[in-house]
């Protein structure tokens, strides 16, 4: 691993050499894996806030590119929820594999598209993944899946984001593992209103603390 951005160390993950940012705090009780939305990045300013607000709370981090920049020109991939989450299940290969990254356990977050391939690749790796959050997330289009997922999901909608909202009730009944549904008043789709994104780093941060501490033998 090489290069430094503040706390965060920028990797190559997997074999592609896709672009990331991890952050690895003293004493982690986990890692989080981060699933960006449809022509984000990880470089997104909302999932680094978030991010940085887990490492406070001793929680590592992994975003990274799900694509490569010459995949990105074909618009198709960026909805592929199948690439885009073997690109998941890559990157938590990679992490296990690293020697400098400790043996943690592993929990997916998701935003907008990336909250399906998320829950499509908890699904695919259910003895590796322990919690999932879906921050605005479209887990209807992880479709089938949805029922094989085994990690408990918190799914979190802004309460002015009436069509997704829909979208994550209607998914959440499919869901056959654990699950909440926590929406924030006022907020829309990106959860750009004043203090919207504090209460998503709040509710994700528990979620988080809970169910990885569970799955590390913490109390």
């Amino acid at each position: 691993m090489s290069g430094f951005v503040s706390d965060a160390q920028i990797v190559s993950v997997g074999e592609k050499g896709l672009e990331g940012v991890l952050r690895l705090p003293s004493g982690a009780l986990g890692l989080v894996v981060f699933a960006h939305g449809a022509g984000s990045s990880h470089r997104s300013v909302r999932n680094n806030f978030v991010a940085e607000e887990l490492g406070k709370r001793a929680i590592a981090t992994l975003l990274f590119d799900l694509l490569t920049e010459e995949e990105t020109l074909d618009r198709a991939n960026v909805f592929d929820i199948a690439l885009l989450s073997t690109r998941m299940i890559e990157a938590i290969e990679w992490v296990r594999g690293n020697p400098d990254i400790p043996d943690l356990p592993i929990g997916l977050f998701g935003a907008s598209t990336g909250a399906a391939a998320a829950l499509v690749a908890a699904a695919r790796a259910p003895s590796d993944i322990a919690a999932v959050v879906s921050r605005g997330g479209r887990p209807d289009l992880a479709g089938d899946m949805l029922a094989q997922v085994r990690a408990p999901v918190l799914l979190i909608v802004g309460g002015r984001d009436y069509q997704v909202l829909g979208l994550n009730k209607a998914a959440a009944e499919q869901l056959s593992a654990p699950w909440l549904l926590r929406i924030v008043p006022g907020a829309t789709h990106l959860f750009e209103e004043p203090g919207a994104l504090e209460q998503v780093v709040a509710l994700a941060g528990d979620w988080f603390e809970q169910h990885l501490r569970q799955a590390g033998g913490g109390t």
